[in-house]
């Protein structure tokens, strides 16, 4: 037996993400991982031509003798092992993600209708268009005279990185807006790998094959880059994780809360890189660290998106939400939903310790209920996800009487749910 579209589609949703969250650990372990090693480069007499320091090692029972070539060696070497596809399959599954999460679910998870009234199409321009344009702009100052001058350069980086933080939480939910801020940075990152460091490389190869002396300029532009994508890393990883969590990306701060974050990752990142070039131990930016987040926590303590939910629960109901709203048994379906949802998916949480409705999915009307059909079927029909625990008791016979309700309207499509 065929599975239904809609177990179809999570499973597709999981393996996607269980695909991009391999791949992340790939690309940042490796990241991580030649960082260090090029900060613990260490100098010595009878160190072949060129090569600019040596590390030893030890792992997995043995030893290992890196060294590295400032520029390159002099002749090519028959076996060279590239690292990029960590990098490219990490954006990749990511975009997938990203399409198949908050396009294919723009109007619950994308669209705000109190902060921009857009269409479907429109809100994906936005999405897809942005981190093409925010890579052109973040090149184009690379590329300039600031690329002679990196701490400019990235203190310009990280404005960019605040006002773009803003701009997205301007037009789409706050989830939608701290996930593209990630990706929007990903982006960046992935391009330096995929369009200037990978090109530059091969530069360098072709040069010693053909018996030239590479140009060292390429090593620096690369290294600028790498740079980037270092101090980068850690607040992406947040931003990407902070759809989990309310208070990171349901606050009315919370570009300012992504903000504090980036500054978290250059304090974290600065210590480690200090202690892996043997330069002491910082510890003063754990201090600075705690602050910072500190900061974090009270900036999501001061406001929340609450009075936005009424004009944005307020938007007419789209046909395929009318159609399941007509559908027999929704009436039953939607006095189970608000009476053992709306106490946590409320505009106004009463439940303790709920401040504002999980994931922003509010379920108090009927028109909720039928904005999120699919959710509640995967949530509370085919799965006992929801409730958490079951503390409000939903029975058996309600979760089977939501799974006959949506079956109905399966024939609608994912495209209208």
């Amino acid at each position: 037996m065929i599975p239904e579209p809609v177990v179809i589609w999570e499973w597709l949703a999981f393996a996607v993400r269980w695909t991009h969250v391999i791949t992340a650990i790939a690309w940042i372990g490796s990241s991580f991982y030649f960082i260090a090693l090029d900060l613990g480069l260490q100098k010595a007499a009878h160190l072949p031509k060129g090569a600019h320091g040596e590390e030893w090692q030890v792992h997995g029972g043995g030893f290992y003798h890196v060294q590295k070539y400032l520029v390159a060696p002099e002749r090519m070497p028959e076996h060279l092992t590239w690292f990029k596809w960590e990098s490219y399959s990490t954006w990749l599954s990511g975009a997938a993600l990203l399409m198949v999460t908050y396009w294919a679910g723009a109007n619950l998870f994308l669209i705000d209708p109190s902060k921009a009234d857009l269409g479907v199409w429109q809100a994906i321009a936005i999405s897809g268009g942005s981190l093409a344009v925010g890579w052109l702009i973040y090149d184009g100052l690379c590329k300039s005279p600031l690329g002679n001058r990196p701490t400019v350069l990235m203190l310009l980086l990280f404005a960019a990185l605040v006002v773009m933080g803003w701009a997205y939480d301007q037009v789409f939910t706050g989830r939608a807006a701290l996930l593209h801020q990630g990706a929007f940075t990903a982006t960046i990152m992935t391009a330096n790998v995929f369009l200037i460091i990978m090109p530059n490389q091969r530069i360098v190869v072709a040069d010693l094959k053909a018996g030239r002396a590479p140009d060292p300029k390429y090593g620096k532009i690369a290294k600028l880059r790498s740079t980037h994508n270092n101090y980068l890393t850690l607040p992406v990883v947040f931003l990407m994780l902070s759809n989990h969590y309310p208070l990171a990306f349901a606050s009315e701060f919370n570009w300012l809360i992504a903000a504090l974050i980036f500054l978290m990752g250059v304090t974290i990142r600065h210590f480690f890189n200090t202690m892996h070039a043997r330069k002491g131990y910082r510890w003063w930016t754990w201090a600075v660290t705690v602050m910072l987040f500190i900061g974090v926590m009270w900036l999501s303590s001061m406001g929340l998106n609450q009075d936005s939910y009424d004009e944005a629960m307020a938007r007419p109901l789209t046909p395929a939400e009318t159609r399941l709203a007509e559908v027999p048994g929704f009436d039953q379906v939607a006095n189970t939903v608000i009476g053992r949802c709306s106490m946590c998916h409320a505009r106004e949480p009463v439940w303790e310790g709920i401040h504002h409705a999980p994931k922003g999915v509010v379920l108090e009307t009927p028109a909720d209920i039928a904005r999120a059909a699919r959710e509640i079927y995967v949530q509370a029909g085919l799965t006992d996800a929801m409730p958490p625990a079951n503390l409000t008791g939903m029975e058996m016979d309600e979760r089977r009487q939501i799974i006959r309700w949506f079956r109905q309207v399966s024939a609608f499509g994912m495209a209208g749910l």
